[in-house]
């Protein structure tokens, strides 16, 4: 594993900062319940983010929310693109 350059663990940071507020503030899927990103994994190119969430609760109640958090996506790459204001939003 490689070492981040400072740009890419900087945006690492702001994209777990303001998933982790999306879902904790704006996103009101009842499946969701109680989630927390955990950690960020960007690409050297920026063009694509792993976003590491922990759900509590049973295996079905985890299921639901990560479901929940899929069908979020969409929602939670065009807000990061108006807050971060970059080019290309990570995928």
């Amino acid at each position: 594993m490689t070492v981040p350059g400072r740009r890419q663990a900087r945006l690492q940071d702001q994209i777990q900062a303001e998933v982790a507020e999306m879902i904790e503030l704006e996103l009101k899927d009842p499946r969701i319940g109680f989630a927390t990103v955990t950690h960020v994994d960007l690409s050297p190119d920026l063009h694509s983010a792993y976003v590491w969430v922990s759900v509590e609760g049973e295996e079905e109640v985890q299921q639901d929310a990560l479901e929940g958090l899929a069908s979020a996506t969409g929602y939670l790459r065009h807000e990061l693109s108006l807050r971060l204001r970059l080019r290309r939003v990570p995928e």
